[in-house]
């Protein structure tokens, strides 16, 4: 499956591996403003949901619903935003953002809501480790 895989080179620069899943890498966006994950399937030349065939996105979308449960157990959360859009980074990837009221960019979109405000080091290994006991069990 991952066979001629590459992460996008932004991906890569803005999020950091939390665990490979079945079908998609699993990454914590480098953002300490939003809980927010990104899933990108492991699959050469995808860029749209519709270049999934119907066993890939049955799978993909229970990798969604994995990384919301993740976030979910992180603290409150009161609105689950999900999408996939695809404008800048071709390749496909879909954005499961944990969104709580008064948030930095509540109650618009996280996109383009100021510069990212990177983890330091030690509370992003803390939820790293978090997120990946919640994944793997």
């Amino acid at each position: 499956m991952s066979d001629g895989f590459s992460l996008d080179p932004r991906l890569a620069g803005d999020t950091v591996l939390v665990a490979d899943g079945p079908l998609s890498q699993l990454r914590l966006m480098d953002d300490a403003r939003f809980p927010w994950l990104v899933l990108v399937p492991r699959l050469p030349g995808a860029e749209e949901w519709l270049d999934l065939d119907g066993d890939a996105q049955r799978l993909l979308l229970a990798e969604i619903n994995l990384a919301g449960r993740a976030l979910r157990a992180l603290g409150p959360v009161h609105k689950l935003n999900i999408g996939a859009l695809g404008n800048i980074v071709r390749q496909l990837h879909v954005h499961v953002v944990a969104r709580r009221e008064g948030d930095a960019a509540w109650p618009g979109p996280v996109w383009g809501s100021g510069p990212a405000q990177r983890y330091d080091a030690t509370a992003r290994e803390d939820l790293l480790a978090r997120l990946r006991d919640r994944v793997a069990g």
